[in-house]
């Protein structure tokens, strides 16, 4: 499989020379970083090019990474059913710079963007209805970014007894938790809960 990957990753570099694209094999799959100037035109080349035929927009994702100059990630997965092949193309953008839509290529792409506007902010240059998709109407704020507040916020929800939507502050229904991850068998350095009743040696 592997022959495989190297020789569609070295095909696509070959033919789009002038794509600025790096690639990489990773967990069975050819991982490609491509501008967001050439985007449009290496999907298109993979969708028909009959050396690669990836018919199928699987999914359209975001990764926030707050401390980079272009923050997100937009991950494109694709499957080529009759080469039965995988591949992952990766753009870079910021919060202002908007990332072409590919509705033009796969029409499947217009609620994945939608999603990835709603939970990122991340915009899409020529999509022909880009609005919030999984939040509520006037929500303020992208709930995937890191640096997005866990409390402050309001939460809605239907109460059966007022039989109308209510607005509440958002709350959490646990604590936050410190995990150690020390090993049970090398015995903790500090009195865990419920062993301050054992009496000492």
């Amino acid at each position: 499989m592997t022959d495989k990957l190297k020789a569609l990753s070295d095909y696509v570099l070959a033919k789009k020379s002038g794509f600025g694209l790096t690639a990489a094999i990773a967990h069975g799959e050819v991982t490609m970083d491509c501008p967001r100037e050439t985007l449009i035109g290496l999907l298109l080349f993979l969708r028909d090019d009959p050396e690669c035929m990836f018919k199928t927009l699987v999914d359209i994702c975001g990764a926030d990474y707050p401390e980079r100059e272009k923050r997100f990630d937009v991950v494109y997965h694709l499957l080529s059913m009759h080469k039965n092949l995988r591949i992952r193309i990766k753009v870079q953008t910021d919060e202002q710079a908007p990332v072409p839509s590919a509705i033009g290529v796969w029409p499947a792409a217009n609620w994945f963007e939608r999603e990835a506007f709603d939970m990122y902010g991340i915009q899409f240059s020529g999509h022909p209805d880009l609005r919030r998709i999984l939040t509520d109407y006037g929500f303020t704020g992208y709930p995937l970014r890191k640096d997005f507040p866990l409390t402050g916020f309001s939460e809605v929800r239907y109460d059966e007894a007022q039989k109308r939507v209510v607005y509440e502050p958002v709350r959490l229904v646990q604590d936050f938790r410190k995990f150690d991850f020390m090993s049970p068998w090398e015995g903790a350095k500090y009195v865990l809960p419920g062993d301050e009743k054992a009496s000492k040696p």
